[in-house]
């Protein structure tokens, strides 16, 4: 007997494993059955429907099949893409957020489904949604390998329900073909599906991924494999007006105004895979306030791009050069100008168009043209701002891509030197996704044009990593000529070879309380190639990470810094403060230590701590967080930043701070009120945005937004606004 079940067990082995590697498909059969999307699945067609089930577990482990499983069944007509899926669970104390639109995944429970129309690995349209039917959207570019392909910005009409039952809910959506891309006569898409199950402290997928790879990978993926080849999917014309009402004081120069504006926006559909977005006089008014942040370096610093306009196909546009040093297109750069005085104002887009999509299976293209107006009393040009992208896939996921910038005043202005009249930048990047995403990189190569530039106008770099299940690393060069300009990008600074190169050691013990731990080497240096490649900067970082078993996890760090000031600088930012002197470099040090609780729970936190030398003082650090649920109606979270400078005689020393309470609440699917507060004494300002939204119809809102700024120390008042906007989605 024993001699007979040996074998047996093995050959279960074999075959689980062969079950683990094969991809997964089922067939997605079509209908002439309407579809009511209300949770329950009674209609006759479901009960003829395949199903994608068999989950398998990727959190706390990535070899067994999931505890709760979940089954997908999918349906299709010329017209739209049913989805119903079921999903089980230990009972119905679910973790929901908010019941916001567009929510984040992590912390609560939800599924969520992949859709690679293309079959290209690279990019996916998400579609998910949680026990109470509140659902989300968004798109995955880059193959999924990082956050920066990932966004819930993106907006498209769909309907969707869910309806909770005992020891499962069941959730059911409508998609209109006409929401996704894809090729007139394709028979199959591939498809993945992650799911989060707070109750059961649990992550699944339907294709099994191990777990150095992000659940939203796009390597992983099986097929959905339609009855029929599909068809033109009709895109209807969206036409999307607009009208807003504004009333604005501001304090310090006495000054009221009102306004009326009126505008709006165009989608058209040209064949199944390209789109062209038309904007005229459109107004940003409701979109949510920057988060401020405490900046301690002498750099900018980026902040995400929140306007819808910009961010369908983003990745087309925003993914060139080198993300943190050398980006040559930078959205917010459009709409965004300083005045004379060196202050942040709005800069009016007069229209814009932007056409992106696929031309055929491995080819995509991006062409956008926005003109913003000319405000000559705070000496800013009119210009017109282009850029045309394309993207050619090559070998299996990488793929090359040009691209050409256009950034060129409208006419010559009295205030603008001639160097300003234009600037263009021409570049050529490779991408490197191997098929089983163990290999990544790119290469890249940019010139800048602009009247009387020097010839140091090239920007250059080199990155490739690879990540497997123990060991991950990779090492990044960047090259940035002095004379180099991208008046649409994100240049933190030019005239710099840098080097950044990280190794991380990853172990997987068994333990029920650790999941998972490593150590991570991270060295960062720039030289000067202006000055005999002189050091200017290094950063050397050794931490160690463990991530709990609980979603909680704890982190401690130590860096050796080296910085060569050129020129002094106060990094406390006081006025009338004397800086530490310039021409000379500084070393230092700190330790840094974090945890992060686990975000299921109502309650959440977490706290990071720095201290250590900085510059020739030292620096104390205390930053974080807490959050609290009433689920569903509300969501209560407080983010604060609190930095202790102490600088020798006569450089001042500071106590800087940043609290920044704010509070959500969802007084149903339809209707929201968010309130953010924020305290920045760095900033001297103190900020209140109160935003009201009543979605009255899909993707059709109202918004009331209330704005109020004052200063810290004397709590005067700087500037108040108040803004009344209406838009409407309407197909045609």
């Amino acid at each position: 007997m024993r001699k007979l079940l040996f074998p047996l067990l093995l050959l279960g082995i074999v075959s689980a494993l062969q079950g683990q590697m094969a991809k997964r498909s089922f067939m997605v059969k079509k209908i002439n059955e309407t579809i009511v999307p209300d949770g329950e699945l009674n209609e006759p067609a479901w009960q003829t429907a395949e199903s994608a089930n068999d989950f398998w577990q990727y959190f706390p482990v990535d070899s067994i099949q999931a505890e709760q499983q979940s089954e997908i069944k999918m349906l299709y007509d010329d017209k739209n893409l049913y989805v119903g899926i079921k999903v089980l669970t230990a009972g119905k104390n679910y973790a929901i957020q908010t019941l916001k639109r567009d929510f984040r995944a992590g912390n609560s429970d939800n599924i969520t489904l992949l859709f690679d129309t293309f079959n290209d690995g690279n990019n996916a349209f998400l579609f998910g949604s949680n026990p109470y039917g509140v659902r989300r959207e968004g798109l995955v570019s880059g193959g999924g390998i990082n956050l920066r392909g990932f966004t819930i910005s993106w907006d498209v009409k769909w309907q969707g329900e869910s309806k909770i039952y005992d020891g499962y809910y069941i959730t059911e959506w409508v998609i209109p073909m006409a929401a996704f891309k894809f090729r007139e006569g394709v028979t199959k898409w591939g498809l993945n599906s992650y799911r989060f199950d707070t109750q059961s402290n649990e992550t699944s997928t339907w294709m099994q991924i191990p777990q150095n790879q992000n659940v939203f990978g796009l390597t992983f993926m099986g097929d959905m494999v339609f009855q029929e080849p599909l068809g033109n999917s009709k895109t209807p014309l969206a036409i999307i007006p607009y009208g807003t009402s504004s009333a604005q004081k501001d304090y310090e120069l006495d000054e009221s105004d009102s306004d009326f504006s009126y505008g709006g926006d165009m989608k058209i559909a040209i064949g199944n895979s390209l789109n062209l977005d038309i904007t005229g006089n459109p107004d940003f008014s409701q979109v949510e306030v920057d988060d401020q942040i405490t900046n301690l370096t002498r750099f900018e610093v980026s902040l995400p791009e929140k306007r819808q306009f910009f961010i369908d196909n983003n990745d087309l546009f925003a993914s060139f050069g080198g993300g943190r040093d050398a980006n040559p297109f930078f959205s917010r750069r459009i709409g965004i100008a300083e005045d004379t005085a060196g202050n942040t104002i709005e800069n009016r887009i007069l229209a814009g168009a932007r056409l992106s999509g696929k031309l055929n299976k491995d080819l995509r293209l991006g062409f956008f043209n926005i003109v913003t107006d000319e405000d000559e009393a705070n000496e800013i040009a009119g210009n017109n701002n282009t850029m045309l992208a394309f993207q050619q896939q090559v070998f299996t996921r990488s793929n090359i891509g040009l691209f050409f910038i256009n950034r060129q005043s409208l006419r010559d202005y009295d205030f603008q030197a001639d160097e300003d009249r234009y600037n263009r930048v021409l570049g050529v990047d490779y991408n490197l996704i191997s098929q089983d995403n163990k290999w990544s990189g790119k290469a890249y190569m940019h010139k800048a044009f602009s009247p009387g530039i020097g010839d140091e106008n090239l920007s250059a770099g080199m990155r490739v990593g690879i990540n497997t299940r123990f060991y991950s690393a990779f090492t990044d060069w960047v090259y940035l000529g002095e004379d180099f300009r991208s008046d649409l990008g994100f240049i933190r600074r030019t005239n710099i070879l840098k080097s950044a190169s990280r190794i991380e050691r990853t172990y997987w013990p068994k333990d029920r309380k650790i999941q998972t731990h490593s150590f991570r080497l991270f060295p960062i240096f720039y030289w000067d190639p202006a000055n005999d490649l002189q050091n200017t900067d290094y950063n050397i970082m050794g931490s160690w990470n463990a991530r709990f078993r609980d979603f909680s996890n704890f982190e401690i760090e130590w860096s050796s810094k080296y910085t060569y000031l050129f020129d002094e600088f106060d990094p406390t930012g006081t006025d009338g403060g004397i800086p530490i002197p310039g021409d000379r470099g500084y070393y230092y040090s700190d330790l840094q230590a974090g945890y992060q609780s686990d975000r299921r729970r109502l309650f959440s936190f977490d706290v990071r701590s720095t201290y250590g030398n900085f510059y020739n003082g030292e620096r104390l650090s205390l930053r974080g967080g807490i959050n609290m649920r009433f689920q569903p109606k509300m969501f209560f979270s407080l983010n604060f930043n609190y930095d202790k400078i102490s600088l020798p005689d006569p450089h001042p020393s500071a106590d800087i701070w940043l609290i920044s309470p704010k509070f959500d609440i969802t007084f149903s699917r339809t209707l929201f009120w968010s309130t953010l507060v924020q305290y920045s004494n760095q900033r001297d300002n103190l900020g209140i945005n109160s935003r009201l939204q009543w979605r009255f119809a899909p993707l059709s809102d109202l918004y009331l937004v209330y704005n109020d700024n004052y200063y810290v120390n004397s709590f005067a008042p700087k500037v108040r606004s108040i803004n009344l906007k209406l838009t409407y989605w309407l197909n045609i």
